[in-house]
């Protein structure tokens, strides 16, 4: 089976990782600084701060930017569902904005539909989460814009998007944003096992999200309120969670970010082949990118079912048996069961439920060999013609 995605392990990331083993500290250690430092030299901001995982990481921005019972918080229905589950953990209300049927990203123009009519309900979200579907940046200028219009706080889900950038800017660069949400999973770009980074130019952002992912303690004098305390002292101030990564995770992603370059590269030239490769196919590719410069986390096709003869799952399923693991990314947040429980349903964002019925995730990672690309190619030709 040829995998969606597969990590990229060297002898050494495998050597960080021992060095860290017989080193003093196997957490809360400074590798992790070391790596912060280098994801946050890479996005050019100021501060990034690592945690546990990505959904760990957009809890504590919802939390740390205050939503929480009576607040509303909207993201994209294609994403994975931690982008909305976040703000449920804070006790928030979640909503949903369509997505555009060219990039398959937040609709930037349903948004600005949506925020009126909100606005004139009187029921604005307090933050919103739009998410770099596929490693393809959203429109943040214009979203950035609106964001500052109506006074609502904003989270870049780039958990697909690392070494992305929008008009030669890294995506984590939060010009647009309060902060930027990396994760480091083994099927992202970049991995640290399990793992996940917040950027941010906010010096007091960072302070609270610091202080969250770690039970809420500081021991940072000047933020005490005891005066003159003793050496051993240390104070909760928040409730905060042990969202805390390793130093083992922060030096397999330090030594994998000395890879970032050469991931990326390869990853847009098998994206460039896989167009030369399905060229004529009854199927919608992905856009070509013109400022947006994707990471290609995800290689998406959509299925021209009425060209086809076959049904999605049909597709799906002769793809799988001829050894080629293909995925959905994703099915609609707002149609999982949790979610229709919660009042959402069917034809209430038609062009993420039209996306979702004919997307396919083909094979993308840097070990992706050009005979296995090509057997995909030759797959999907005479299953589809």
């Amino acid at each position: 089976m040829i995998p969606y995605g597969r990590q990229d392990i060297s002898e050494d990331d495998i050597a960080a990782v021992i060095d860290i083993l017989r080193s003093d500290f196997l957490t809360q250690g400074p590798t992790i600084e070391r790596f912060e430092r280098m994801v946050a030299e890479q996005c050019g901001v100021r501060h990034a701060v690592a945690v546990s995982n990505a959904t760990a990481a957009l809890h504590i921005a919802c939390l740390a930017l205050d939503l929480g019972p009576g607040d509303l918080a909207w993201t994209s229905p294609n994403t994975f569902v931690a982008s909305a589950n976040c703000a449920l953990y804070c006790g928030a209300d979640v909503g949903f904005v369509d997505i555009d049927p060219v990039s398959w990203n937040l609709s930037v123009e349903r948004l600005a539909e949506r925020l009126a009519e909100a606005e004139r309900a009187g029921r604005l979200p307090k933050v919103l989460v739009p998410v770099h579907f596929s490693g393809r940046s959203c429109d943040m200028a214009a979203i950035g814009e609106l964001a500052r219009r109506y006074g609502i706080a904003v989270i870049e889900d780039a958990s697909h998007a690392i070494g992305a950038s929008l008009g030669g800017q890294p995506v984590g660069a939060c010009p647009h944003s309060d902060c930027t949400v990396f994760s480091f999973h083994p099927v992202k770009i970049v991995t640290t096992g399990e793992g996940g980074v917040i950027t941010t130019n906010s010096d007091d952002l960072a302070g609270k999200l610091r202080m969250l992912r770690s039970h809420g303690i500081t021991r940072d004098r000047s933020l005490m309120r005891q005066q003159d305390p003793a050496p051993w002292v240390y104070e909760q101030l928040d409730l905060g969670y042990n969202y805390r990564m390793t130093d083992i995770q922060a030096a397999l992603g330090a030594s994998q970010m000395d890879r970032l370059s050469p991931f990326i590269q390869r990853r847009r030239e098998l994206a460039a082949r896989y167009g030369e490769v399905l060229a004529g196919l009854p199927l919608t590719l992905p856009q070509s990118e013109g400022l947006w410069e994707s990471s290609w986390h995800l290689y998406v096709v959509r299925l021209r079912l009425e060209a086809i003869g076959l049904t999605h799952r049909a597709a799906f399923e002769a793809l799988r048996k001829a050894g080629i693991g293909v995925n959905l990314h994703y099915t609609p947040v707002h149609l999982q069961p949790y979610y229709r429980d919660l009042g959402f349903s069917e034809g209430d964002f038609p062009q993420a439920e039209r996306y979702a019925a004919e997307a396919i995730t083909l094979p993308l990672y840097p070990g992706l060999k050009e005979a296995e690309q090509d057997y995909i190619g030759e797959t999907l030709r005479s299953l589809l013609t």
